[in-house]
């Protein structure tokens, strides 16, 4: 998927960081709901065919979301997005890691800063992530593992869900 008035996907290796802004057809608070509640998150979060599977969610700063990418065999990858700051339907940070089952950090992958940004442009939702890693090698090796086109495949299967689960808000 290339840049689009509607989606940008920039790399920014100055910073080390991404920059993915997307306009979803939904309201804010339908779109906020998508990217906070677990329950939602679990139906969209993995790109096909993993699927997202959440343990534990506390959506309130310095709670924490533990989930697991479950794969088609089975198999899981364990993350942890830990909520530093939260202002409910604007933006929202956090820190994002691989973990074990228990949300432990891994040390073997790349940590990351998300800090997201949500406008309402009316029947329509801006979101905007930054996502800032400590190193040029660890923005690098989160490439190299294919997050662009998992992230894509993520947003995707939102855009879909969105498509089932119209505003009922008017």
């Amino acid at each position: 998927m290339e840049n689009s008035k509607d989606y940008q996907f920039h790399i920014d290796e100055a910073n080390n960081s991404l920059l993915i802004k997307r306009v979803y057809p939904a309201k804010l608070e339908t779109v906020w709901r998508a990217f906070t509640d677990a329950n939602i998150l679990d139906q969209w979060w993995a790109p096909k065919p993993w699927k997202s599977e959440t343990k534990s969610q506390e959506f309130k700063e310095g709670g924490k979301w533990l989930y697991a990418m479950v794969g088609p065999e089975g198999e899981k990858m364990w993350s942890v997005a830990e909520y530093q700051q939260i202002t409910p339907q604007i933006s929202y940070k956090v820190l994002d890691a691989f973990s074990d089952e228990n949300g432990n950090i891994s040390n073997e992958h790349p940590t990351s800063i998300w800090e997201t940004k949500f406008t309402s442009l009316g029947d329509q939702t801006e979101v905007s992530n930054v996502i800032t890693f400590k190193s040029p090698e660890d923005l690098r090796a989160i490439l190299d593992m294919g997050f662009k086109e998992g992230y894509e495949m993520g947003q995707q299967n939102l855009i879909d869900w969105l498509d089932e689960n119209p505003d009922t808000s008017t």
